[in-house]
């Protein structure tokens, strides 16, 4: 997607989330803000392949970085991968940092802070994937991989990879069910989006075994 669309998408996940009209959003919305400086910074540097101009390119997406942390208390690194509809519920204090990839129509909210953590070869930044909700304070950190449709739960520390559609709380996070981030997450298009429709046939499969397995045991059986 050109940078023009990925600004759109953006936009887009406020009004599927309720915004009243553009103006709300464009004037009242700091994360979308945020979101324009990291999508122009990120897309110029990804376009310029001379190495005098990308350094030019990448003190420029600094000082608007700065500016913008300044701004919004939002600082999103320009060499993160973020997929398309970012959405930023409320400005103040989130952290994205560099290097660290996110998936297509994520939420984020105020607090968050996602980047580097761990040692040895677990030295590293996480990589999320799609439909992810985070709630406000969630921290997340380290080499790890957060699945499709998890939700976060508020003032979470998440440093272990999480599976598809947990939902995760606590400090250390701990996943205390696989209901997903299905009723947090919502987008243009989501009725018909084949990826989500197939995760969330997954959950309901999953719920009716469980149902038919007491326990967690084939028919009832106590082991």
């Amino acid at each position: 997607m050109s940078v023009g669309q990925l600004i759109y998408s953006d936009y887009r996940r406020y009004m599927a989330l309720g915004a009243l009209h553009a103006f709300s959003v464009i004037f009242a919305c700091q994360g979308i803000w945020a979101s324009c400086v990291y999508r122009v910074s990120h897309g110029l540097i990804m376009a310029i392949g001379v190495p005098p101009f990308r350094r030019i390119a990448r003190f420029l997406a600094a000082v608007a970085m700065k500016g913008m942390e300044i701004l919004t208390g939002i600082s999103i690194a320009y060499d993160s991968e973020i997929g398309e509809g970012l959405h930023i519920a409320h400005f103040g204090n989130i952290i994205v940092g560099s290097k660290v990839k996110i998936g297509n129509n994520c939420n984020l909210s105020q607090g968050v802070t996602i980047g580097a953590g761990g040692h040895g070869s677990g030295l590293g930044v996480p990589s999320i994937g799609d439909r992810v909700f985070i709630g406000p304070n969630a921290v997340i950190v380290g080499k790890i991989t957060v699945g499709c449709d998890v939700s976060i739960g508020a003032g979470a520390v998440v440093s272990r990879s999480i599976p598809d559609r947990a939902v995760v709380v606590g400090n250390p996070s701990k996943i205390v069910w696989y209901e997903g981030s299905f009723e947090l997450v919502r987008y243009d298009g989501m009725e018909n989006d084949i990826l989500r429709s197939n995760s969330l046939s997954h959950l309901r499969k999953e719920g009716t075994e469980e149902k038919e397995t007491p326990n967690g045991n084939p028919s009832g059986s106590k082991s």
